[in-house]
């Protein structure tokens, strides 16, 4: 152990929405925070993923970009000026006792050891790479009009776009761009969607044309992609489509990495926690969607509850004396002075 690190009374693993609300109520709990995180920038999947997609899921917004949401976490979160590392995977955990307290050392893949009193994992569903389609030339045109993401909507603007899904990512993605692209046209194998029905309603009385029933077979052109051919799952009768883009929305393959090593106790894949959002190993707490638990809801929304909690208890485990319920936020007194603008 690095006896020259310092040592934070909490480290949260991931700067998703959850890790950032976290990093803002430790800090309202007057607890000295870090944040780690694997990706070169805050935000999580708000940036990396769909930085211009809507979410709905977040109290007193009712739309909001995923990029302003992520400015805005990230503005709140430094409140109170916790540590911030970027770029660094923690690859193992330790745990030491130091003058009688327990220190949980955290060692990265840059070869640097973190130490704290606790951890509040928030690492969303781990590493993420997007389901893919083993179809003709599909690898081909990956980049060159075949995406997993959107990252920017003018890439679509004005032109013909084949979207494949039946999530929420579909569905989004389809009323997302329709002040953007000239023509959505929708393919689903089923006529089940997966998405919110609100969102749903709205995708069958927009302009969109829905293919249901209809998969992906092909795709063909010569410097750039040109034609989608799609077919009838339960006719096979096939159909070419003249396109500009497609974006495949088919899921993602979630890994959580060296977590899975840490002795945790996994469920579903995710990590078990009981009401405290506590894991099997003293001192490391789970919230958002890497938390696992009866009832267990995977929104953001829910992210911002249960890392309160995980917050909270992880509070009163470095410090016995200290309330798990604080009070309320507009008491005052409860709230330590942020040190920006002090």
């Amino acid at each position: 152990m690095n006896n020259l690190a310092e040592i934070y009374d909490i480290t949260i693993v991931g700067s998703g929405p959850t890790g950032l609300y976290g990093a803002f109520y430790a800090g309202m709990r007057g607890m000295k925070t870090k944040i780690l995180d694997a990706l070169p920038e805050l935000g999580g999947q708000l940036v990396t993923l769909y930085p211009e997609k809507w979410v709905f899921d977040v109290g007193g917004f009712p739309k909001i970009l995923a990029k302003d949401l992520a400015k805005n976490l990230v503005e709140q979160a430094m409140t109170f000026e916790p540590e911030v590392c970027l770029d660094e995977k923690v690859l193992s955990v330790k745990t030491h006792s130091e003058n009688g307290t327990r220190i949980i050392e955290l060692v990265t893949d840059k070869g640097i050891s973190h130490l704290t009193k606790t951890i509040v994992l928030t690492a969303g569903i781990g590493a993420f790479k997007p389901k893919k389609l083993d179809k003709p030339r599909i690898e081909q045109f990956e980049g060159k009009g075949i995406h997993y993401f959107v990252n920017e909507k003018r890439v679509f603007k004005d032109k013909d776009i084949l979207i494949v899904g039946g999530g929420d990512s579909a569905v989004d993605w389809c009323l997302n761009l329709l002040d953007t692209a000239k023509k959505i046209t929708l393919i689903h194998r089923s006529d089940q969607f997966r998405a919110h029905e609100e969102s749903v309603r709205a995708l069958i009385s927009s302009p969109i044309e829905i293919m249901t029933f209809h998969e992906l077979k092909s795709v063909n052109g010569n410097e750039k992609l040109e034609t989608a051919v799609v077919y009838d799952n339960r006719t096979h009768e096939e159909k070419a489509l003249r396109v500009d883009g497609i974006i495949l929305n088919l899921g993602f393959h979630a890994d959580l990495g060296p977590i899975k090593e840490w002795g945790l106790e996994l469920d579903k894949g995710g990590i078990k926690v009981n009401y405290r959002m506590e894991t099997n190993v003293e001192g490391i707490f789970a919230a958002g969607d890497v938390a696992s638990h009866p009832g267990k809801l995977k929104l953001i929304s829910t992210g911002f509850g249960e890392v309160v909690v995980a917050v909270n208890f992880a509070k009163n485990f470095m410090d016995p004396s200290a309330k798990v319920y604080p009070g309320h936020s507009t008491d005052l007194k409860n709230i330590p002075a942020a040190k920006k603008g002090n």
